[in-house]
């Protein structure tokens, strides 16, 4: 009851982030200490195909699709989203000379802090927060005495709203950056 929410709820989200962007680091410097950064040039493809095999889960969100469980798409789509970021950030990390797959990049980094916002941290914020409410209710407290003790953790979970807005929006951007830097290895890349 005495955890704040920052450190129950913000803190874990963080290390998740944390984690996803020191495996990258370790496989990437894992390929160059072996000279097989050759195959972090290719992880971009099925990393790509992962994240697009995710969005099961909003087409059947938005009723695009009818079969499958929401609970087992929610899953899966965080699951593939998080493998297909990793195989995408271990290609990035092949050092790009130009700055759309920079955009790209950081468009899915900044859309996966998205995803993880709403998954991750705003459910469990809700849930703290009602039951941080039941008891303070349950010790007696109401009117100001009970929002004084909330109002950090209200403050909190109303930014995290906020923020999940933008999740759609964030993930065009990524999609068109994304497209768009697939569309230049096509028109440009020397084939042979």
């Amino acid at each position: 009851m005495n955890r704040s929410l920052l450190r129950q709820e913000i803190v874990p989200f963080l290390l998740l982030i944390g984690l996803l962007l020191g495996g990258t680091y370790v496989a990437d410097g894992l390929l160059h200490r072996f000279d097989l950064v050759w195959i972090g040039r290719y992880l971009g493809i099925p990393g790509t195909l992962i994240i697009l095999l995710s969005f099961l889960y909003s087409m059947r969100k938005r009723k695009v699709i009818r079969s499958g469980k929401p609970g087992t798409l929610l899953r899966l789509h965080e699951a593939l989203t998080l493998l297909g970021a990793l195989m995408i950030l271990i290609h990035a990390g092949v050092h790009f000379n130009a700055i759309l797959p920079w955009l790209a990049t950081a468009a899915m980094l900044v859309n996966i802090i998205s995803g993880l916002t709403g998954r991750f941290v705003l459910n469990r914020s809700r849930r703290h927060l009602a039951t941080k409410k039941a008891a303070f209710e349950q010790q007696g407290m109401n009117g100001e005495e009970l929002q004084q003790q909330m109002f950090w953790d209200a403050v909190t979970v109303d930014l995290m709203n906020r923020w999940r807005a933008i999740h759609f929006p964030i993930t065009l951007v990524f999609l068109v950056l994304g497209l768009a830097h697939i569309l230049s290895i096509f028109l440009f890349w020397r084939w042979q």
